[in-house]
């Protein structure tokens, strides 16, 4: 193996250690650094103040849609994500794109979790706005509150019991 082969192997492996088994593709330039935690999770810590942990197995991709060198956006597309984003004036909201839908906020803390034809979102704290891909009506979650957003049906916000928020939270580490 020559000089540049193995300098391109060991980077691979070491990106493969660092991002555990959670399969994350980060944009270009995105401002973050990943981190494994002892509770088999990944933590992202983004230099615009924006912390991801990503469930064990979790795949997803840190999006920069303005070009600007932060993520402004995540596209999820299984397991479960729990982000947190620091309040801010104005501008365009963080979002969660899942395969069903979009959740957007400017400052909270709250849980996205994608499995099989549904996606499931929790909020600890602050508000978001929860829309289906397709648009149509929205909601907006408060702290407890959750939705799980199908193919069809009404987007019905409900208060999640313990149980389910602690079932989420032992998910991500916490």
């Amino acid at each position: 193996m020559n000089g540049v082969a193995r300098a391109g192997f060991y980077a691979l492996a070491w990106s493969f250690l660092l991002i555990g088994s959670a399969s994350a593709q980060p944009a270009a330039n995105a401002g973050c650094t990943a981190s494994p935690s002892t509770a088999g999770t990944q933590v992202w810590r983004c230099d615009n103040g924006i912390t991801i942990v990503a469930e064990n197995g979790a795949r997803f991709e840190l999006k920069d849609a303005n070009r600007d060198g932060h993520i402004d956006s995540v596209e999820l597309s299984s397991r479960a994500l729990l982000v947190e984003v620091p309040k801010k004036a104005g501008g365009n909201p963080f979002k969660v794109l899942t395969p069903q839908a979009i959740a957007a906020v400017r400052g909270t803390r709250w849980a996205v979790d994608v499995a099989e034809a549904k996606t499931s979102v929790f909020v600890a704290d602050g508000r978001v706005g929860v829309n289906r891909r397709s648009r149509g009506r929205g909601v907006v979650l408060g702290p407890g509150e959750g939705v799980d957003v199908e193919a069809t049906g009404p987007l019905t916000v409900k208060t999640w019991g313990q149980p389910r928020v602690d079932t989420l939270m032992r998910r991500l580490g916490q």
